[in-house]
């Protein structure tokens, strides 16, 4: 009986140890857990926000657009190529590799240049590139064009600001200011006579307009738009005419022909009667 009593304390001990144990294995193991369920919502959050781009597509192509038309007709007038340092560049558009893998095959149908993939709408199709081909952006350096909205005067192409708003002097300095950046480091005025002509048609064409004290016209010199109309109004105006000269031409070749055989048919009556 005293063997047994010895043994009690002793099972009691290891009762208790083994409790605390299984306590400290089941603690461990929860926060092992709680610590792997935190690290895969991180990464999770990461995943999620890695592609996320500070960066108006829309403006961006509202700039590109503007420049494309009223900008890159007169550079190619003048045979000038602009340095990649150009903020106006096409290599300093974030969104220029995507927009020329657009594929705008009817209205109501576009196609990823990427994988094929068709859609109804534009819209559409950038959502897949934002969420398929987020990787295919080059995000390092200042590569925003929407950046540059404000000395571009992207508001008037995309029609997002009302007649009837008040000029802001502050504002209007501001990309003011940014435009003529533009004009210097782009079309610097010490690379030649083309860089100069250049620079005064930028300040012209954009930055001129930037100003409260009087009403400016946006892109007075006009642009590829307009030359194209004008090359259209040209070959319909040839069509027409051409035509009418071929006509004009036929009727006074047949004339002259017609002419050519009454004389030599009067000669001929001519040497007929001649008396022998």
């Amino acid at each position: 009986m005293k063997n047994t009593s010895h043994f009690i304390p002793i099972l009691f001990l290891l009762l208790v140890s083994l409790q605390q144990i299984v306590q400290v294995s089941s603690f461990t193991q929860r926060n092992q857990e709680f610590e792997e369920s935190a690290s895969s919502r991180t990464l999770e959050q990461e995943h999620e926000h890695a592609h996320e781009v500070h960066c108006s597509r829309e403006r961006s192509r509202a700039a590109w657009k503007i420049i494309e038309e009223y900008l890159m007709p007169f550079l190619e007038q003048e045979h000038y190529e602009m340095s990649s340092k150009c903020r106006l560049h096409p290599d300093n558009d974030l969104f220029r590799d995507q927009e020329q893998h657009k594929i705008h095959l009817d209205i109501n149908e576009w196609q990823c240049g990427y994988c094929k993939k068709s859609f109804r709408a534009e819209k559409f199709l950038d959502q897949h590139f934002d969420n398929r081909h987020y990787n295919l952006l080059n995000v390092s350096g200042s590569k925003c064009l929407a950046d540059l909205c404000g000395a571009l005067h992207c508001d008037v192409v995309m029609d997002t600001k009302s007649s009837k708003t008040k000029c802001n002097p502050a504002a209007a300095a501001r990309n003011h200011h940014l435009c003529e950046g533009l004009a210097d480091s782009c079309f610097p005025i010490i690379q030649g006579r083309s860089a100069r002509r250049l620079n005064e048609l930028f300040l012209h064409q954009f930055c001129h307009a930037h100003t409260c004290s009087r009403k400016r016209k946006h892109f007075p010199r006009g642009g590829k738009k307009q030359l194209s109309v004008f090359y259209l109004a040209i070959s319909i105006l040839t069509l027409m005419l051409l035509p009418i000269f071929y006509l004009i031409v036929y009727l006074h070749q047949r004339e002259m022909r017609t002419g050519t055989q009454d004389l030599r048919r009067i000669s001929k009556v001519g040497q007929k009667t001649k008396p022998s």
